[in-house]
Formats: C-alpha cells, sequence, structure tokens
C-alpha cells in the first residue's frame, strides 16, 4: 500500500514540476493580452496655461486647459484584421479633445491604433491613422509590453507622426507601487494643421495659403507598472507654436498652446486601483503559480521517497534463496 502511495505522489510531483515552467514560459505569453473590447479615458490638466485666441490671434494666460483621451476597443475591426494578420490584434479608436476654460474645443484629434493583442508590437493594416492621417508606426504607443525591461524603447509620437526613443530613466516608488521612469523628448518639428480647427471658416487648407506653419515640441513622462506595463501616472510638458505667415500679421511666431499637463487626481487614483488588480493576475501567472507549482512538487517528491523508505524496513529478513533443483536427463 505505501509503495502505491509512493508511486502516486511522485506522480504527481513530477506533473506539478513540469506544470511549473510551462505556466511560466508558455502559457502566460498566450493568455497575457489586451482584450479586444477594452474601452479606457483619462483627463488631464495644464493649470495657469497659455492658450492662442483665434480671435485676436494673440496668447492669453488661461486658468486651465482640459484635455480627454479615450481609447476603445473596435472589435469588428480586430477581428477583421486577425483573418490576414494570423495573430491576436487589438483595434483602439482613440481621440484627443482639448478645450479652454471655457468649454470650447480647442483641437480633437482621432487616431487609429492597430497592435498585437500580447507582445505590443504595431500591427499594420488599412486603417492605420491619426486625424485622417495614413501612418506607419513603428513602436510602442500608450501601453508598454507585459514584464516591461530595464531599457529604453521606441516610442511613436502622433502629433510629430515620429518614432523616437523613451529613456528608462530609473526605478520608483509611486503611491506604493513599483514603477520604472521613462521620458522622451521631441525637439520642435513643423507639424500638420488639425483637421478641426476651433474657429468656424478656418480650415488647415486656409491657413496654408497664408504660409503659416505650426510647431511643436514636448517632454512626455510615464511611470509605468513593469508586470502589467500599464502607465499609472503620465505628465507632458507641452508647447506648440505658429510661425511665419500673413496670418500672424507680420510677427514671426505666437504661442498656440503651453503648459504643464498633468493627470486629474481622480483618474491617478483610478488608474493605481487598476493596475494593482491587473498585477496581481500577472504575478498569478508568472511567480506565484509557478513557484507554488515547484515548491510542491519538491514537497510530494521528498514524501514519496520517505514513504518508499519506510517500505524497506532494515529489519525485516531478506527472503531466501530457492534451493537448486537436480538435473534428470
Amino acid at each position: 500500500m505505501r509503495r502505491k502511495a509512493s508511486l502516486i505522489l511522485l506522480a504527481l510531483a513530477v506533473f506539478f514540476a513540469t506544470m511549473s515552467p510551462l505556466l511560466r514560459w508558455y502559457a502566460f505569453p498566450r493568455l497575457a493580452k489586451i482584450p479586444a473590447n477594452q474601452y479606457q479615458d483619462m483627463v488631464l490638466e495644464a493649470k495657469d496655461a497659455t492658450l492662442l485666441d483665434y480671435g485676436t490671434m494673440k496668447a492669453r494666460k488661461v486658468p486651465e486647459v482640459t484635455m480627454v483621451q479615450t481609447l476603445k476597443g473596435n472589435v469588428e475591426a480586430s477581428e477583421k484584421i486577425e483573418k490576414t494578420a494570423g495573430k491576436d490584434v487589438v483595434v483602439w479608436d482613440g481621440l484627443s479633445y482639448v478645450q479652454g476654460p471655457d468649454g470650447k474645443m480647442v483641437s480633437k484629434i482621432p487616431e487609429r491604433y492597430i497592435f498585437d493583442a500580447h507582445t505590443q508590437e504595431p500591427v499594420h493594416a488599412t486603417g492605420e491613422m491619426v486625424d485622417g492621417d495614413p501612418v506607419t508606426r513603428e513602436g510602442i504607443e500608450f501601453k508598454w509590453p507585459f514584464l516591461t525591461e530595464k531599457r529604453d524603447y521606441e516610442y511613436f509620437d502622433a502629433q510629430a507622426r515620429v518614432t523616437a526613443p523613451i529613456h528608462y530613466e530609473g526605478t520608483q516608488n509611486f503611491r506604493g507601487v513599483e514603477v520604472y521612469y521613462f521620458e522622451q523628448t521631441i525637439p520642435w518639428t513643423k507639424v500638420p494643421m488639425p483637421k478641426v480647427m476651433p474657429v468656424a471658416g478656418i480650415t488647415p487648407e486656409s491657413v496654408a495659403k497664408t504660409g503659416t506653419t505650426r510647431w511643436y515640441t514636448t517632454v512626455r513622462k510615464f511611470w509605468v507598472e513593469p508586470l502589467t506595463g500599464a502607465p499609472v501616472y503620465g505628465e507632458e510638458i507641452h508647447k506648440e507654436e505658429l510661425r511665419g505667415g500673413s496670418l500672424l500679421g507680420g510677427r514671426e511666431k505666437v504661442t498656440a498652446f503651453a503648459g504643464h499637463v498633468k493627470m486629474r487626481e481622480d483618474y491617478i487614483e483610478y488608474t493605481v486601483d487598476m493596475v494593482n488588480s491587473n498585477r496581481t493576475l500577472v504575478l498569478l501567472l508568472t511567480s506565484y503559480l509557478p513557484w507554488g507549482f515547484l515548491t510542491l512538487g519538491v514537497l510530494l517528491a521528498s514524501l514519496s521517497l520517505y514513504l518508499e523508505a519506510r517500505g524497506r524496513r532494515p529489519g525485516d529478513p531478506a527472503p531466501e534463496a530457492a534451493e537448486p533443483q537436480p538435473v534428470t536427463a
């Protein structure tokens, strides 16, 4: 009976020891993915900002500029792209909406971001765009990969339509969560006019005829929880200018927007809580279950050996050898 129990325990030990690396290196990369129907929004604010008054074409100080960023999973589009891509794909239809202190629209820029649900690498397909302009992204945007590493990444800037390094600057503690801090600087770059302008009658085409151009620079900062790859907080030191042309009445340039953009407090709390919840799920597959199964396998193997040793008591008499029988012709 002991021998039978010993063999059962040994079989279970082998099973759990085998499951340990399979969970971490086989199951996790396939199970960890962004759901295709995910929806999220975020509100950011720039206090004491500078904003262009298009009525007078002069920059003025305002108490606050608000930015609302939404990302909505497009399930129908992702399923269509998956048929040819041969992988799990997420399509995010995004909108960055900026409004002044009076509640009026300053700008709104739609965006479609298509990426691999597991790795967050961009997937190039029809419909990938920023403000109606087709783009071919390189690098990440909005989210880092699961199990983010302490290194620089390539990050896509939607305003400039360029990809540039975003640098790992160290590990920090943000409200009880260990995070990696990343920073990216986009130097002054000529960028397209938004398709939708804040004043009726002004269009990108009409501005282009005046010879006036739009320029942009930013310092982008993210605090990223490394297991989930999700930013728990973000900031931008953002500046825009209109330069040259008859629209400015002979002036060389005028500030269109300048401000230190930060996440609103209620969205910080919500994001930290959500990331902590998702972090537990990632830990379950990468640490808790693999190490738990390995430990259980070792314990079961030890118990199996113990029962096997107990089954062979040294005091028991050795079995007698059978006497040889005479051979008859």
